[in-house]
This record gives structure tokens, sequence and C-alpha cells, in this order.
């Protein structure tokens, strides 16, 4: 089939079979793609998140390449697990789109699926397709513990660490830039593309002993927010702790932003937060900050420095801006 013709031109089962296609069989996956359900071999708890992207709000059609979107789809979800201390190892697509969409752009869309699914380590196993005004895709991962208790947001506890593995501030760093129309720092761009989740980094905190771990998806301040609330405790970061790197540093004097405010309330990077018992920080992670009790004049919450960040904490999808 050309990569001109409309999805509304190739039909339901035509879309169906470009994004299962050369999907390579995993030993977990006893039934894939084409009959009414998936069959996995599941042994012990299964651990499951959901994310839904959609077109404008997620990503936009000239910023990102279809290739993109697909990558982006999978690794925010499989983020989820790995904040977890779980080990995702399948994935089901919901995949909503206008008739009017080439199927060049599903073809491309797929390839950036299974690139991504690929490097997390997961197989896609299923789904469903249907039409809509926008592009969506409603991503389903599943996994398992590996015979460790789930890390929660609700373990912290005053006297521990807290860690960080990945990055921060990139995304909305490019995501400031490509507000503006620019294309640079490249650097920054392709980080608002596709995140560069820690894949593995979960598991080997919960085998480290982290007691509470979060992904950084809203932002570092407003996600250690919940792992703060969930544990009735006080998270206080470190700004010194935190270096502005070269690219930040450049969209921060092009714009005006403030780079700690990227480093500290931008979302999108789905970099791994946790906290640790002193001395248990697996190799790989940065000590940011510490937790601590409750006072008498103040509540749980994160703090810099011992003081209230002045302005939004991250990114709420019905409230506050980024």
């Amino acid at each position: 089939m050309p990569g001109t013709a409309t999805l509304a031109e190739i039909g339901e089962q035509a879309v169906i079979a470009t994004l299962t296609a050369g999907l390579p069989p995993a030993a977990d996956v006893l039934v894939g793609p084409g009959d009414d359900g998936a069959v996995l071999e599941v042994a012990g708890p299964l651990v499951t998140s959901l994310d839904v992207l959609v077109e404008n709000v997620h990503f936009k059609l000239g910023w990102s390449d279809p290739a993109d979107i697909g990558r982006k789809a999978v690794a925010v979800n499989v983020a989820d697990l790995e904040a977890m201390g779980a080990r995702a190892t399948a994935v089901v697509l919901g995949f909503s789109a206008p008739p009017h969409l080439q199927l060049r752009f599903v073809r491309e869309l797929t390839a950036g699926l299974h690139a991504e699914c690929a490097a997390a380590g997961v197989s896609l196993v299923g789904g469903d397709v249907t039409r809509s005004r926008d592009l969506t895709l409603s991503v389903t991962v599943l996994g398992g513990l590996e015979g460790r208790p789930p890390v929660l947001r609700s373990g912290a506890r005053p006297g521990d660490v807290v860690a960080l593995r990945g990055r921060t501030g990139w995304a909305a760093a490019g995501l400031a830039v490509l507000s503006r129309g620019f294309r640079s720092p490249r650097a920054v761009v392709e980080a608002q593309r596709v995140p560069q989740v820690p894949y593995g980094e979960g598991a080997a905190a919960a085998q480290a002993g982290a007691t509470a771990m979060v992904d950084v998806s809203d932002g570092l301040l407003a996600d250690l927010g919940h792992v703060a609330s969930a544990s009735g405790v006080v998270v206080d970061l470190r700004r010194d702790a935190f270096e502005v790197p070269e690219p930040l540093q450049a969209v921060s004097a092009a714009t005006g932003a403030d780079p700690y405010d990227l480093l500290l309330t931008g979302g999108e990077d789905h970099a791994l937060a946790a906290t640790f018992a002193a001395g248990a920080v697996p190799e790989g992670w940065r000590v940011v900050g510490e937790v601590r009790a409750v006072g008498p004049d103040a509540g749980a919450g994160v703090l810099v420095d011992g003081r209230t960040w002045p302005a939004a904490a991250g990114f709420d999808h019905f409230g506050a801006a980024r």
C-alpha cells in the first residue's frame, strides 16, 4: 500500500496490521496480537499503569516526528513502573486517529513504538484502534516485581536522603524553545520530543532498599510533593546539588527563565527520584536533599534550602501552568 494512502482508504484491519507488523516474540508472551486478548506468563504480583498522550497536549505534529511520538508513548508509561521498582514486560496500545491520517505516518510511528519497546525491554502485545478527531495514544504497561515489595510514595522516613537518577529541566527547556518557534539548542528540543528514561534503575533502587520513589513527570518539586504528602514528611532539597548544564544556561539566557525553575519544576524528563537510608544510595544516583520530620509550624511538603519555592511546583493539567 502506498504511504500516501489515508486510514480511511486502507481500513481498520490494515492499520492494526501496520502497528503489529514484525513484533518479535518474547518468552513471557504466550499469545500476542490477533485474538481478543493477549496471554502473558505472570509470576507473582502484577504491576500496571496507564498514560494517555493527546495531540496538542502532550505533543504537536509540527514539533515531533511520528517516530518520536511512538517512542514517547512507550517511555512515559514504562517510567511509571520503574518508579514502583518493577520491571515492565508488556504494553497494550490504544490508537485513535483521524481518518485523513496517512499510512506513512502510522508506519513511522510504529517504528518508534517498536524501537522504544526494544530499548525498554517490553513487548507490544495488543490493543485497539478507533477513529477520533485528534491523534491519541493510550498505553497500558504491565510488569512484575521479581519477588520484591513495590516501592511506594508513602515510605520516606526522616533521616533518609533524596536521590535523583536521570535529568530534569531539559524537556522544559525544549518546550520553551519550541514555543518560541526555534529548534535549538538541539539537545533540549530532542529531550522534549523523547524522554530519556533510566531503564532498569527503578529495579536497582528497589534492590538497594529505596524507601519511596516517584517518576518525575510533572516537575521535581511537584512529584516529590506527592512523596512528602503520602509519607507525612518534609523533603528538603539543596539548590547547590543541581548544576545547570550548558544547554539550559543557553535557554535561560535567551528566554529570561530562571534555570533552577527549569531544573526543579520542569516536567516530562521522566527521571526517577527516590529516598534511601543514608549510605544505601546505588551507584549512578545523585543525592540532592534529605527527608525531615514535620515540624510544629509546617506540614508535609517540599522545600529548597529550607524555604518554599516561590514559583509553581510543576504542571497540573487542570490547574497551574508549568
